[in-house]
């Protein structure tokens, strides 16, 4: 998205010019532990690699070993989908005319090289399933069900999953299955998660140990392990349990705290006939780190000793997280002595660990000698090492520093990811450097990679910071447009709206809303609320009375509040005919629901009436806090 803002350049006093453009032939370095870097440093825990981590390592080879062969159609084809993605004749033409030849492999990079925008990779699959003697390959059908289900987009995945089964159910693993176990468990659809289970063998799958594993797996690493013990007690006929069964739900308790639970599932776990290993022993260490047991943590490392299980750099690493959470980052400095006088040599994880905490604790010249330290000693950081420093010099506002750290990645060949570029344009938004925040995006793009929510939500609020509404107003359509806008965005979305009512940009924020609706984003009662409430608040009921009836012929009925706002309004209009028609719909939708009209609308007067009085409430409140402020300022000069 090449974009320069007229508006934006007016506001700019300083003029810098940053690089951020990736070097040729960088490869970022790749750690192999048993768990990842990120999230060990969010949740102190170990867990165990999958198949499916596997094939994310082996997939990653594969593109950089034929970056040459593919790289080059990719980004033309993505440039065309970006460009033409709302227009799907010129679209097609675009594709036919591109010059780039449909063959194995291409689908699947363009899928992925679409990244969180799934849409777009959607539009080519489309495209490429009409094009002659090209079919389909189990990869391409991987990576759309990944990018379809991380968009939450599950009815169009089984629709995927349906046309599998009819035209080539010899596609159809196991492997796909487990990625929708995930994608529901992390969207903390539990039920589905688990049904997915029982649906594998409609599709010639039948479920085994490693798969139940997997459910299991994504259920405890996303805060379902209720759930994930009540199916293991259940399914223990079925599915013969097994140390990963075990270790997997010994996580789960340790991440949420529940230490009694743990240690429960060791005892059964020893019962079961398993004893337990270095993973087991460092997620303990990890629960009782958690919960701030230092002592029992560390008496837990003494006790592995004791039983020939050596602690490695994972088991370290949870203590010394900890002690930098609890800002004792002298015990944590002594430990990582410790760790290194026992042998146990320290990795990435372990020095990002420690730098995390020293920028959290504001000293960042010795985030700055541990970084040296590291790479004297032949351990590359990587793009979570430099995030932490980013984010410490964010917190001062030095942008230059941010820049300089930028260059230096690239000098060791670690390429710089979305979140290092996101630090960046954060902060030259909130410097009122819009300019650079524009460069730096279209040079993220450059180094293929592609922006995600939060990018763009950066971009829309740096440019409603500083008044530039119709640049606001393009970043968030083509945020639409990529499919990524859903409901935690819907702040942003009433941000937007009420800006440009404000600003009386009436038809601009129709233009906003018109997009949402025709590029097909599902709108749930909030959103509706949103547009029509900003309408409203800006005095244009009329306007917000007409969406309110296009919002009841969608099948969404308005809340309580809502219609009782508009009947207010439309009263002091003296508008029955709009107020006979919006009631006689409710009247309808609340008979079809079970719902009482004179309950409704009581409700909606109550609703009103409660949140008058916390308004009026916060005015005294802050008239009140103005009053002592102002009596406590007098009484400090006298």
């Amino acid at each position: 998205m090449q974009r320069s803002s007229s508006k934006a350049l007016s506001l700019l006093t300083k003029h810098r010019r940053f690089s951020f453009a990736p070097r040729p032939n960088t490869t970022t370095s790749h750690v192999e532990s048993t768990a990842t870097t990120t999230n060990q440093l969010n949740s102190n825990l170990v867990c165990l690699k999958t198949k499916e981590d596997d094939c994310k390592c082996n997939n990653t080879t594969d593109t950089h070993g034929s970056h040459n062969e593919f790289s080059h159609d990719v980004e033309k084809i993505f440039r065309i989908l970006k460009k033409f993605h709302s227009r799907l004749p010129k679209l097609e033409l675009a594709l036919q005319h591109s010059g780039v030849v449909l063959r194995p492999g291409l689908t699947e990079r363009v899928i992925n090289r679409c990244g969180d925008a799934g849409n777009l990779g959607y539009r080519y699959y489309m495209w490429a399933s009409k094009q002659p003697n090209y079919v389909h390959s189990y990869d391409v059908y991987r990576a759309l069900i990944k990018s379809l289900s991380k968009m939450r987009k599950f009815g169009a995945v089984w629709a995927l999953m349906e046309e599998m089964r009819k035209e080539k159910p010899q596609l159809i693993t196991t492997e796909v299955f487990v990625i929708l176990m995930r994608r529901f468990a992390s969207a903390r659809m539990v039920k589905k998660a688990i049904e997915v289970l029982d649906e594998m063998p409609k599709y010639g799958c039948e479920p085994d140990e490693f798969v139940f594993g997997c459910l299991l797996d994504a259920l405890c690493k996303n805060s379902s392990v209720k759930e994930a013990a009540k199916l293991f007690d259940e399914m223990r006929e079925r599915f013969k349990p097994s140390l990963r069964h075990f270790t997997s739900l010994l996580y789960g308790w340790c991440k949420e705290g529940k230490l009694v639970e743990a240690k429960y599932v060791l005892v059964q776990m020893k019962d079961a006939g398993f004893e337990p290993d270095i993973v087991v022993y460092n997620n303990l260490l990890s629960g009782y780190a958690q919960m701030g047991k230092m002592t029992d943590a560390f008496e837990l490392l003494k006790e592995m000793r004791r039983k020939g299980c050596d602690p490695n750099a994972n088991s370290y690493t949870v203590l010394i997280q900890a002690l930098c959470r609890m800002e004792k980052m002298e015990e944590a400095n002594r430990a990582f002595v410790e760790m290194e006088r026992s042998g146990c040599e320290a990795d990435v994880v372990t020095y990002t660990t420690l730098i995390s905490g020293f920028c959290k604790s504001r000293k960042i010249d010795r985030c700055y000698e541990i970084l040296d330290s590291m790479i004297q000693r032949g351990i590359l950081p990587n793009q979570l090492t430099y995030l932490h420093i980013m984010l410490a010099h964010e917190k001062k506002e030095e942008l230059e520093e941010c820049v300089e750290l930028m260059g230096e990645m690239r000098k060791i060949g670690c390429v710089p990811d979305v979140s290092n570029y996101n630090v960046v344009i954060r902060l030259a938004c909130k410097l009122g450097e819009l300019k650079e925040a524009v460069n730096v995006w279209n040079e993220m793009e450059a180094a293929s990679l592609s922006p995600g929510t939060d990018s763009f939500v950066v971009m829309v609020h740096g440019f409603l910071g500083q008044g530039c509404l119709i640049e606001a107003c393009e970043y968030f359509k083509e945020m639409v447009g990529r499919g990524l806008l859903s409901a935690p965005q819907y702040g942003t979305l009433k941000e937007l709206l009420n800006s440009l009512l404000r600003a009386q940009k009436v038809e601009m924020a129709k233009d906003v809303w018109s997009c949402i609706v025709t590029k097909g984003c599902e709108l749930n009662v909030y959103a509706w609320t949103i547009w029509i409430h900003s309408l409203f608040s800006n005095g244009h009921v009329k306007e917000a009375c007409s969406y309110c009836l296009d919002m009841m012929d969608a099948d969404v009925m308005p809340q309580p509040d809502t219609f009782a706002k508009l009947m207010r309004g439309l009263k002091k209009l003296y508008n029955r005919q709009i107020a006979a028609e919006i009631t006689e719909k409710v009247r309808k939708m609340a008979a079809e629901r079970q719902i009482t009209f004179k309950m409704y609308k009581r409700r909606g007067e109550r609703d009103l009436k409660e949140k008058a009085k916390k308004q009026v409430d916060g005015r005294k409140r802050r008239a009140r806090q103005r009053r002592w402020g102002g009596g406590r300022s007098k009484a400090k000069i006298l």
